[in-house]
């Protein structure tokens, strides 16, 4: 392995930042001389960079290049002694970095030390194989596929192991269907939407290379073979055999539980200042301000509910995973007939005369906003969606993802009815169900207890 890299001040990295290709040349000389090999590359590169003509620079970067190598090496031979497979990792490292020198420098090897790399990940490589091999008789395809693979990275082409390799991981694919969830209210809809929300979200983190084997079928694999009655109320024979003729290995099945409902009204009546810039008799510029009367009304609405799943085994039907989460989301609406005139930002709920002599009235006012519109939301933000609204305020459901992505407020009179908000609260919520799948991922079914079921049903 190489010495550590130790940074370099803000002020050394700046002088050097705008040195020149000689001037950075000649600093990677005296690095090299500090047996600072590593900074001596790092600085002939950097002139390299600016300059790939200059010779001096291309003689740097070749000495503290084969320098490291040479370094490299000589740790690889020790680490050799007592830990083989380490050492390989660090020889394919070394290669590495001879790959990626090649623009600058070349970097030697010996005959010696080529005779010891290739050794070395000969062995790591055939160590590799016989452990796929073993998990493989084992049945354990998940460990003998990445054994395979690893044997490969030593060695390309490593006897059969790209073979053995594929045919490991057709054995290890770990296929998963997200059957249409059951609703406590009974929305058939709100079930298969959920359902079909949490598939697309899964489908497009369940991939290389954070999961190995999980892939995610679509809902055609599953829905086909559904029955109208089985869409509202799946039970779990049920979930498990429609997995099982879809080729799956494992199933998602859950239920939303019920839907919780609250809703207040809040409402903001009061004297609002607008302020006007007009030009006296006598040329100068005069601002006064305007007492304009205003009502904005807010809804709130808070729904709460909570959704139960369980990861199964199509084989033996195991429970592999099982969750229960509530759910909370809220949505506010703003709406007022108000409507705003000439610039927006002249409008202010207390005007700085107002500030000025009466503190306590300023904060009066901008309390109450608070609590009737919300924390975040400002009077500009109110008026300028009273200008650019073109609608009659009614709700309609293609505004509901302003709502799941946390807008402050949508500018309406009619609040989200609680089946929507509550999909709002459970569209997102395939995470944890995310993590159990990556946890699962590289696991095989031997290692989960699986194996007597497994041997009967192959």
């Amino acid at each position: 392995m190489l010495r550590r890299i130790l940074p370099a001040t803000p002020a050394l990295l700046l002088m050097l930042g705008c040195a020149g290709p000689s001037k950075l040349a000649e600093k990677s000389e005296q690095m090299l001389a500090g047996g600072e090999n590593g900074r001596a590359w790092e600085l002939a590169i950097r002139a390299l960079d600016k300059d790939p003509g200059n010779t001096r620079a291309r003689a740097a970067a070749s000495a503290a290049g084969n320098a490291m190598a040479q370094e490299w090496q000589n740790r690889i031979h020790v680490l050799a002694q007592s830990d083989s497979l380490a050492a390989a990792e660090q020889v394919l490292q070394l290669n590495s970095f001879r790959v990626g020198a090649v623009r600058y420098a070349a970097i030697g090897v010996s005959p010696e030390a080529s005779r010891e790399e290739q050794a070395l990940r000969l062995s790591a490589a055939r160590g590799h194989y016989q452990r796929g091999v073993a998990d493989a008789a084992s049945r354990r395809p998940k460990r003998a596929y990445l054994h395979f693979q690893d044997a490969q990275r030593f060695v390309a082409d490593y006897r059969d192991a790209a073979r053995l390799a594929d045919k490991a991981y057709e054995k290890a694919l770990t296929r998963v269907v997200v059957v249409p969830f059951s609703s406590a209210a009974g929305n058939v809809s709100m079930g298969r939407s959920v359902a079909a929300e949490w598939r697309d979200g899964l489908a497009q983190h369940l991939s290389p290379p954070d999961a190995h084997f999980t892939r995610v079928l679509g809902s055609a694999e599953v829905e086909e073979q559904m029955s109208v009655s089985q869409l509202g109320r799946l039970s779990r024979e049920d979930a498990l055999d429609l997995a099982r003729r879809a080729g799956a290995q494992r199933v998602v099945w859950g239920s939303i539980g019920g839907i919780d409902s609250r809703t207040s009204l809040h409402l903001f009546t009061d004297i609002i200042a607008r302020r006007i810039v007009e030009k006296g008799p006598d040329g100068q510029t005069v601002t006064h301000w305007v007492d304009v009367p205003i009502e904005v009304i807010s809804r709130v609405r808070t729904v709460t509910t909570s959704v139960d799943y369980e990861v199964i085994a199509t084989r033996g039907g195991a429970t592999l995973a099982h969750q229960r989460a509530p759910r909370t989301t809220s949505a506010r609406v703003v709406w007022t007939t108000f409507t705003p005139e000439g610039d927006l930002g002249a409008y202010a709920l207390v005007s700085e005369l107002v500030r000025a002599a009466h503190p306590d009235r300023a904060k009066q006012v901008e309390s109450h906003w608070r609590e009737a519109c919300g924390e975040n939301t400002t009077l500009q933000q109110v008026l300028e969606a009273r200008r650019s609204s073109r609608s009659g305020g009614h709700y309609e459901r293609d505004v509901l993802p302003r709502f799941v992505a946390g807008a402050a407020f949508v500018f309406l009179q009619e609040l989200p009815p609680a089946e929507d908000l509550a999909f709002a609260a459970l569209a997102g919520g395939w995470q944890p169900l995310c993590d159990d799948l990556l946890k699962l991922d590289d696991v095989d079914e031997v290692d989960l207890g699986m194996a007597a079921a497994g041997d009967a049903q192959r």
